[in-house]
């Protein structure tokens, strides 16, 4: 028996002005090197263009864009005999709008 602990689910924290998860989950992908205010001005600027073109709210383009790509499920291998075989599973909410920001 592992004598370890669970590792306890961390949640996304909200980011400054938009006050949305999914979009400090998509700064934290843009990051390079940790510049992380470097990644936060990327991401207005490209919501700023949305706005501007759109003329709607770009946080909704945005949840639009994602629900989008978001898959519902994914292939894992599972092995049977001496072959490996692709079975398909569902996957959760969190981990498919971790997949759709990927």
């Amino acid at each position: 028996m592992s004598r370890r602990g669970t590792a306890e689910e961390k949640t996304a924290k909200s980011d400054p002005i938009y006050r949305n998860r999914l979009v400090n989950m998509l700064v934290n992908r843009i990051l390079k090197h940790g510049k992380k205010s470097l990644a936060y001005q990327i991401l207005y600027r490209a919501m700023k263009k949305i706005q501007q073109k759109t003329e709607t709210n770009p946080l909704s383009v945005l949840h639009q864009a994602i629900r989008g790509v978001t898959p519902d499920i994914a292939v894992k291998a599972r092995r049977v005999g001496g072959s490996t075989h692709q079975v398909p599973i569902e996957i959760g909410s969190t981990q498919g709008k971790a997949l759709a920001i990927r």
